[in-house]
């Protein structure tokens, strides 16, 4: 009878068991059921191989409530969304760094377990596309292909291409060596990216070199110099810079391994001058196929606008100039000289003569010009030619620059080689003196046409031959001013003045020459009016 009642007792057991195996099974499920529901709910935000970035969307994820993207700065930048796909609406730079928000609002059935909204972010740089190798050797008529590092949306460059995949075909090159420029977008959301050099250089057993611009040519006075290298500098020139001749202010560096750039300093390689480049070794010339330790080239000249809106500026010419201000340093003084500022000439003096008025011609060579030249390089102990060199435009630039204000009045002097002959010295708007003179006899006349002064001296020897042969030597003749070879204003002695006596020169008074001679320095003009 015990037995039969122990044995009815232990009897529920197997029950309990089984409801602990159901009950752990069931929140097994549960829990595997919560993962996967927690997993498939969970939305995503990743890169994208055609858009900016990509929105994921699992089963339980909910749906897009709004995505946004932000500039390094913090500007907006508006999206479109395409199945998820986020693309800018307005172009991207290459590289730039954008930050996208989303949000995401959760199943109405989840949202007490996972949140009414999820906001994911993510940190995309707009992708870069470049040319894998730059520099390459090529054989002559061969085409140039150049690998990119991904496929590109566009393409910039003033060579025509075809595209294959990430290859850009570039047809068969004519010149041993050279360089191009393209620029490159890698998305059609993208803006072009900066400009890219690519070079080719001949087969060669030693280093090759492609200047930019290339030798011979002329350069601005404010441009770098690029010298591109078949080889890494290191190898191709060594430790030592190339040195330029004339020396010039500026710096080399060095943007990549196969590169060199020299950009200049103040004002520059010297107007209207010639240039060297002397390499430490010699190398052969991309453009040329020689061999060579220099590449020569030739600098921009001032334009002849400049040059006189320069002189009028400083008080040289008979006209006074209005235009576009320039700021006093080297770098605006130079950049105006080759793109001078807009701007108008008006006359200095209202009573102008009439025959001066004649000769000036803005922005063109004229004897005016020429005169106002020869006068700066008289005060600035420059050689004498009435040609803007070299020397002239960077005198005449720190001239301007400092304010170096020429302030004697404009002088001109023109003289009626009809009797009775004639000299009219006019001066700053004003008749000065009219006085009697002597010009050329017909054996040796006086020459019409308008001369610039080019020597004046006080007192001096003059010499030469006499239309019969003989010689003559006349020392102490004063204020002279050459005007013609051998032709000057000066005083001499005759008993009379106003017909022909010379043997070409002008003759005065001494009074009358004496006061002539302080308004005819260097650069005046002198007409001869027959």
């Amino acid at each position: 009878m015990a037995l039969d009642t122990l044995e009815q007792r232990a009897a529920p057991r197997p029950r309990i068991v089984y409801a602990l195996v159901a009950a752990t099974a069931l929140a097994v499920v549960l829990i595997g059921f919560a993962v996967a529901v927690a997993l498939l709910s969970k939305p995503g935000l990743a890169r994208s191989r055609t858009a900016l970035a990509r929105v994921e969307l699992p089963v339980f994820a909910g749906s897009l409530v709004s995505a946004r993207a932000y500039a390094p700065d913090g500007a907006r930048i508006a999206l479109r969304d395409r199945g998820g796909e986020l693309t800018p609406l307005s172009k991207l730079v290459p590289g730039e760094l954008v930050t996208v928000d989303v949000v995401v609002r959760s199943p109405g059935w989840l949202s007490w377990a996972l949140g009414r909204t999820h906001r994911e972010r993510l940190s995309v740089r707009a992708p870069i596309a470049a040319v894998r190798r730059p520099w390459l050797t090529l054989s002559p008529g061969a085409p140039l292909r150049l690998s990119l590092s991904e496929a590109v949306s566009r393409v910039s460059s003033a060579t025509r291409f075809t595209r294959r995949g990430d290859t850009l075909i570039f047809g068969p090159r004519r010149a041993r060596a050279g360089s191009l420029r393209l620029r490159l977008a890698a998305r059609s959301w993208e803006r072009l990216g900066p400009a890219q050099t690519v070079s080719w250089f001949p087969p060669s057993h030693g280093a090759v070199v492609v200047a930019s611009p290339s030798p011979s040519a002329s350069v601005r006075p404010t441009g770098a110099l690029r010298l591109t290298f078949s080889q890494p500098v290191s190898q191709a020139v060594g430790s030592e810079f190339p040195k330029l001749d004339p020396a010039v202010a500026g710096s080399w560096s060095e943007p990549d391994s196969h590169t060199l750039v020299f950009t200049p300093a103040g004002t520059g390689f010297a107007l209207a001058s010639s240039l060297g480049v002397v390499l430490p070794r010699a190398l052969v010339i991309g453009a040329s196929g020689t061999s060579s330790d220099t590449i020569d080239y030739t600098v921009a000249g001032g334009t002849t606008l400049r040059l006189q809106q320069l002189l009028a500026q400083l008080g040289y010419l008979p006209v006074n100039w209005s235009g576009g201000a320039v700021a006093r340093t080297p770098q605006a003084e130079t950049a105006a000289a080759i793109s001078p500022p807009a701007g108008s000439f008006n006359w200095r003096y209202a009573n102008t003569p009439a025959t001066l008025q004649a000769l000036w011609s803005p922005g063109q060579a004229n004897l005016i010009t020429k005169g106002a030249v020869m006068m700066f390089e008289q005060e600035h102990g420059l050689a004498i030619d009435g040609i803007a060199g070299p020397e002239v435009w960077r005198t005449l630039l720190h001239a301007a620059i400092d304010d170096q204000l020429h302030t004697a009045p404009y002088s001109y002097v023109y003289v009626h080689a009809l009797v009775p002959e004639s000299l009219t010295l006019w001066s700053a708007g004003h008749v000065v003196l009219r006085s009697p003179g002597n010009t050329g006899i017909p054996a040796r006349p006086t020459q019409a046409g308008t001369f610039t002064v080019f020597e004046h001296i006080p007192v001096g020897t003059m010499s030469g031959t006499n239309p019969d042969g003989t010689h003559y030597h006349d020392p102490g003749i004063r204020y002279i001013s050459y005007f013609n070879g051998g032709d000057a204003i000066h005083e001499y002695p005759r008993a009379s003045y106003g017909t022909p006596q010379s043997l070409g020169c002008v003759e005065l008074p001494l009074a009358a020459a004496a006061k002539v001679w302080p308004y005819t320095p260097v650069g005046t003009l002198v007409t001869i009016v027959d």
